[in-house]
């Protein structure tokens, strides 16, 4: 198997280790506690993880502002609407199934199935389709060892994800104007899955996923746009054809299904040339740098794509 290696950041995103560590020790602290003011974390426990092979040192987002800037539709438009408003979302008990064309489909206990993977600490880029950015420190197990206990049939090609439907718990479900298709749906190309660097992540900083953050499974995919990284995940199957995903059915003009972050194809109404970085400081909050191609993971994954005219297949 080949050996991957993280990109390394410049020198100055790296936040020495020992005060990375004693932030890690005073943030984990802070969510223990209502006054901290991170949203819903009834569930919150400490997961017991080990650095993964993509581990980086790394200048970290903020907590606060992982658990409080989102993207989750379920629960609303705003960036807030996920913190303030899922605190009656309930993340357990929870099985995620895993169908489709393999040879042993099951259903998962979540805890059972984080019970059974040992799982790691990954540090990754995280790059919406919007021009902002974080960096957060997953923690989760690559897809690629739940879908190898599977066994992939010769037939399939492709991964669909699904997320759950709960109207009476996120209340971005209850329609309305501007309401996506419920469920949630994703999708990978197989290989994507496969591909060491793809995560199902079960926490962050340490602790199990807070709900406004996908508890308590989610994907993660970071060469992608954050959008491809589908929240509290129910049902993984595994596909001859390519499937449906929720943005691309919305708007395929401007959400593609592969969703690479490509700085060279623009959003046809904003640049994708660079990016806002949460929590940098600077307009609006946050300091703008240039975008990497697959956000700086080009290493690892440009061999995937080959010849593939990513201008045509964004």
């Amino acid at each position: 198997m080949a050996r991957w290696s993280y990109p390394r950041p410049s020198a100055s995103e790296i936040t020495p280790r020992g005060l990375w560590l004693s932030r890690r020790r005073l943030l984990a602290g802070a969510t223990l506690g209502v006054a901290a003011g991170v949203g819903p974390r009834a569930f919150a426990e400490a997961l017991h993880t080990r650095p993964g092979p993509f581990q980086a040192a790394e200048k970290t987002t903020a907590l606060q502002d992982v658990t409080h800037y989102n993207n989750f539709y379920e629960f609303g438009l705003d960036k807030t609407d996920p913190s303030t408003r899922s605190g009656q979302f309930r993340p357990r008990p929870w099985t995620l199934s895993v169908e489709g064309l393999v040879a042993h489909p099951r259903v998962w206990d979540i805890d059972a199935l984080i019970a059974a993977m040992p799982l790691e600490e990954r540090l990754y880029r995280m790059r919406c389709v919007e021009a902002w950015s974080m960096v957060i420190p997953w923690d989760g197990f690559p897809l690629a060892s739940l879908l190898a206990l599977a066994e992939p049939l010769g037939s399939a090609r492709y991964v669909a994800f699904e997320s759950v439907v709960r109207p009476a718990e996120m209340p971005g479900q209850t329609g309305g104007l501007d309401s996506l298709a419920w469920p949630y749906v994703e999708g990978l190309r197989l290989d994507e899955a496969m591909h060491p660097l793809t995560l199902l992540a079960v926490g962050l900083y340490g602790e199990t996923l807070p709900n406004q953050n996908g508890a308590p499974v989610r994907l993660v995919v970071p060469w992608k746009y954050g959008f491809k990284g589908i929240k509290s995940i129910t049902r993984i199957r595994l596909v001859e054809k390519m499937p449906p995903t929720t943005w691309n059915q919305m708007n395929p003009a401007e959400y593609g299904f592969f969703a690479n972050v490509n700085p060279d194809v623009d959003h046809p109404r904003w640049s994708q040339a660079s990016e806002r970085v949460i929590g940098a400081g600077g307009f609006f909050g946050g300091g703008r740098k240039k975008t990497l191609m697959f956000n700086g993971y080009g290493a690892q994954v440009a061999g995937l794509y080959g010849t593939m005219n990513l201008s045509r297949f964004y």
